[in-house]
């Protein structure tokens, strides 16, 4: 809800594609500055208090959102600056969540306690985004006083996982033990394959961000309209992802990730030549479900090849992957519209994504060739306890 309404104010108060660009760049640039301390965070302390501190202060950010709308002092600088602060603290939460996971599952369930996760995920950014558009109609600020208590329920609701494991013995801060998550990951070339290839996959090919002008000019749907186009992606995502928890990809999952980002470049060509919005719909569902295959393989491959005491840090590293491809990928896609327009942007960027997939093929071809997803670490997987 909160990422459609800060677009669709950022649109009206600017009408600018380069200052929807700016909130994707905003909320990346603290990921990219504290990529290593958030990372050693992460393999030092618990988990659950990193995550449920940072899910209280988005809910605070969120109510200075709504607290600025409600009262009209809200401009462009000061939603840029809160988004900062959204920014530095996901920057914390993200590596810890994905860090998380692992411990609550036994490697073999892995890959299914991922799809079901992105399932739950997914199954938000339908109804979150449809929602926020139709609440919009009422005000921003009702949207972000919702946003708010939803990110402080989401508190308290980690404050309730149970975990019977020993705290790892905690690493003296040193540049060796700062920069170990990048050695680690550049000692094994299918996990820099695998996260590369969606970082410029998704630089590329990232549509999002400009939805608000599709939405305004292109297809002339308003609010309510942008609303529906963000959760078609995760229609999508959230049918392949439930698809994937019950029946689990089993064989040649290397090829089926490169196929699926083959066609996510296709969605996106799609997309940015439909005048018509039941097709620009289609074309965004065929996105979010072909991407949800590569989040799963992807995640699960890295999560798998990685010991518990270097998750957090490994985490961290892919995290700053992730944004760069989301929030600096919508400042990509800002910059590039400004330039040759949203339409030349998006299909630019979409044959930018087929590019990406054929010369990956040839860099990693362990990767394209990985059959199976391993079980490396399976003796380290904690208990859980219920509450």
């Amino acid at each position: 809800m909160q990422i459609v309404a800060v677009g669709w104010q950022v649109y009206q108060l600017t009408h600018s594609a380069f200052d929807l660009g700016m909130v994707g760049l905003v909320q990346f640039l603290p990921a990219l500055f504290l990529a290593l301390v958030v990372g050693h965070v992460a393999d030092r302390y618990d988990r659950r208090k990193i995550a449920r501190i940072c899910l209280f202060i988005e809910g605070l950010a969120a109510a200075a959102l709504a607290v600025g709308s409600y009262h009209g002092w809200l401009t462009k600088e000061a939603i840029f600056a809160i988004v900062f602060v959204i920014g530095a603290t996901r920057a914390f939460e993200s590596p810890t969540l994905q860090a998380l996971v692992p411990g609550l599952v036994p490697p073999k369930l892995l890959p299914r306690a991922i799809a079901w996760s992105a399932s739950a995920t997914q199954t938000a950014v339908i109804i979150g985004p449809a929602l926020g558009g139709f609440m919009y109609v009422m005000g921003p600020s009702a949207v972000y006083t919702s946003s708010s208590v939803l990110f402080i329920g989401a508190s308290l609701l980690v404050s309730l996982i149970r975990i019977e494991s020993v705290l790892p013995r905690r690493e003296p801060a040193t540049v060796k033990s700062l920069l170990a998550g990048i050695a680690f990951i550049k000692s094994r070339p299918a996990i820099l394959g695998a996260i590369s290839l969606d970082l410029f996959a998704v630089l590329l090919g990232g549509a999002t961000a400009l939805l608000p002008i599709y939405a305004h000019d292109i297809l002339a749907t308003g609010p309510l309209g942008l609303g529906l186009l963000r959760s078609a992606p995760a229609v999508g995502a959230l049918s392949t992802a439930i698809f994937l928890a019950r029946r689990p990809l089993s064989r040649r999952v290397g090829h089926t990730m490169f196929a699926a980002v083959a066609v996510f470049g296709v969605a996106t060509m799609v997309f940015a030549l439909s005048h018509w919005f039941i097709l620009s719909l289609m074309a965004l569902a065929v996105l979010g479900a072909s991407d949800m295959i590569s989040v799963v393989v992807r995640s699960s491959f890295v999560q798998l090849e990685t010991p518990d005491h270097m998750r957090g840090r490994v985490s961290a590293v892919n995290s700053v992957f992730i944004g760069t491809s989301n929030q600096l990928g919508e400042f990509e896609s800002g910059v590039t519209a400004a330039w040759l327009g949203p339409v030349h942007a998006v299909l630019l960027g979409g044959v930018g994504t087929i590019v990406v997939v054929v010369l990956w093929i040839r860099l990693f071809p362990t990767l394209f060739g990985l059959d199976r997803l391993a079980n490396p670490h399976a003796a380290t997987t904690a208990t859980v306890k219920t509450s």
